[in-house]
């Protein structure tokens, strides 16, 4: 996990809101009729319309917190979901404690 490729996916005000969103999917999208936050995710189409962004940004942004270990993606037919990753974020919380 690279610190400061971690540092440059939080130091964005919508993808630090994605990852606040994602925290609580389930008072922050309306509910999925296929697929499950806990175990699936949200679908990236519910993510782009509530940041009010093209899809190309968003998945760029996504992709963008994917790499940094802070989310992670399953995907269902033609669709993408995503999650928090909670051990890239335990590892993150880690990094803050012992290393700054």
């Amino acid at each position: 996990m690279d610190q400061v490729e971690i540092f440059k996916a939080l130091s964005n005000k919508t993808r630090l809101q994605i990852l606040g969103w994602l925290k609580e999917p389930e008072l922050n999208f309306p509910e999925q009729p296929n697929a499950d936050f806990e175990n699936i995710g949200v679908c990236v189409g519910q993510i782009q319309l509530k940041s009010g962004l093209s899809q190309s940004t968003i998945s760029e942004y996504l992709s963008i917190l994917q790499r940094a270990d802070l989310i992670s993606s399953t995907r269902l037919g033609q669709w993408t979901y995503y999650k928090r990753n909670k051990e890239g974020l335990k590892k993150l919380s880690e990094i803050i404690n012992t290393e700054l």
